[in-house]
C-alpha cells in the first residue's frame, strides 16, 4: 500500500501527462472533437486504479462522443502512462465527466435569480416607506 504523500504524487504526475496526450498523443478523432479539459485524478491507495475527471465543452452529444474515444484509447493511454512514470504496473483508468462545473453554475444562476427576486421585492416597500 502507498503512503499518502506517493498517492498524491503520483495523480499529480497522470494528470500532467494526461493532458500532454490530451494534446499530442491521443490521435483519435472523437477525442478532439470537443475541447476537453482534467479537472482531476483520483488514484487509489494501492495505485492499481485511477478515475479521470474531466470537463468538455459542448452539449450532451459531443460529451458523449469524446468519452467513447477516449475510452477505445484506454489501452494505449495506459501503457503511455506505465512508460513515462515508470510504473511497475499502470493503473487501470476509468474516464468520467466532471459534473461539479456544471453544477457550480447552476448554483451560481439560483443564487442570482434569488438575489433579484430580494430586490425586487423590496423595492416597493422602501418607496412606501420615503413617501410617508
Amino acid at each position: 500500500m502507498a503512503h499518502g504523500r506517493r498517492v498524491e504524487r503520483v495523480a499529480a504526475l497522470i494528470r500532467r501527462e494526461m493532458s500532454q496526450l490530451l494534446l499530442n498523443g491521443i490521435r483519435d478523432e472523437r477525442v478532439r472533437h470537443g475541447m476537453v479539459t482534467i479537472t482531476d485524478v483520483e488514484v487509489s491507495g494501492d495505485l492499481q486504479h485511477c478515475k479521470v475527471f474531466l470537463s468538455v465543452y459542448g452539449d450532451e452529444s459531443q460529451k458523449d462522443i469524446v468519452l467513447a474515444g477516449l475510452n477505445a484509447a484506454k489501452g494505449f493511454v495506459r501503457g503511455e502512462l506505465g512508460r513515462k512514470l515508470n510504473l511497475r504496473r499502470a493503473p487501470e483508468i476509468v474516464f468520467k465527466l466532471d459534473q461539479g462545473l456544471a453544477k457550480g453554475i447552476e448554483v451560481l444562476t439560483l443564487l442570482e435569480r434569488l438575489e433579484k427576486e430580494r430586490h425586487s421585492s423590496e423595492e416597493p416597500s422602501t418607496k412606501n416607506f420615503e413617501e410617508k
